[in-house]
């Protein structure tokens, strides 16, 4: 390899540096007037079921990609209303704490989110869908065992 005599710190540093130039290139070099995006289309890229634009998105899902409740798998609405019911749920680990170790949601105290399990039909085990809550309010979805996540619009 090529940079085998180059610490790790260093590599880091130019990849941001390159990504940040590639990313001012693709903005188009600094132009003040941005193309303009599709109404439909989040500029950020990322996915989004939510149609009431930003003003619909409350502050915690702000960056976040998106998805109405109603446009969930039934088998996560149908977490939802347990939750709402505050239980019985199928799994023991359902209502334990989601210690966000991918740090794929915004930082908080350890406590702040749990889990809760959406079930995949045809899945041998628990699978990989879930349903994390958080204390003030929060509700996101991940199809895949929190790899990504999209704040959960109600």
């Amino acid at each position: 390899m090529i940079f085998r005599n180059v610490p790790r710190s260093l590599l880091r540093v130019l990849g941001a540096l390159f990504l940040c130039v590639a990313l001012v290139g693709a903005a188009g070099c600094g132009a003040k007037n941005p193309a303009p995006t599709d109404a439909g289309t989040p500029a950020s890229g990322s996915a989004s079921a939510s149609t009431g634009g930003d003003a619909a998105v409350p502050k915690w899902a702000k960056g976040m990609a998106t998805v109405r409740a109603d446009a969930l798998p039934r088998q996560a609405r149908e977490v939802l209303a347990l939750i709402d019911r505050g239980g019985p749920y199928p799994y023991r680990q359902d209502g334990t704490v989601f210690g966000n170790f991918e740090k794929a949601l915004p930082r908080q105290k350890r406590g702040h989110y749990h889990e809760f399990t959406v079930t995949t039909p045809g899945a041998r085990d628990r699978g990989a869908r879930r349903i994390v809550t958080g204390e003030g309010g929060e509700f996101f979805y991940t199809d895949d065992h929190y790899e990504t996540f999209k704040a959960v619009l109600r």
